[in-house]
């Protein structure tokens, strides 16, 4: 199935995790948030929230600097 990632069309398999996206893309979940289809998802709920065909997802993550 089909889901934007970070604008980016990807494939994704059917019953993804949005935390199993997170390993896949070997990103770790400190200083990360991820939104779907415009809600922001909490951190303790990301194994529970399953991609859907045609899901929006942003993942945004803090950088520090000055």
């Amino acid at each position: 199935m089909r889901a934007s990632i970070n604008g980016e069309e990807r494939d994704v398999r059917r019953g993804t995790t949005l935390f199993d996206l997170l390993q896949q893309l070997g990103i770790a979940m400190r200083g990360v948030a991820v939104a779907r289809n415009d809600r922001v998802i909490g951190r303790a709920q990301l194994a529970d929230e399953q991609i859907e065909e045609g899901d929006r997802i942003e993942i945004i993550r803090a950088v520090a600097g000055g």
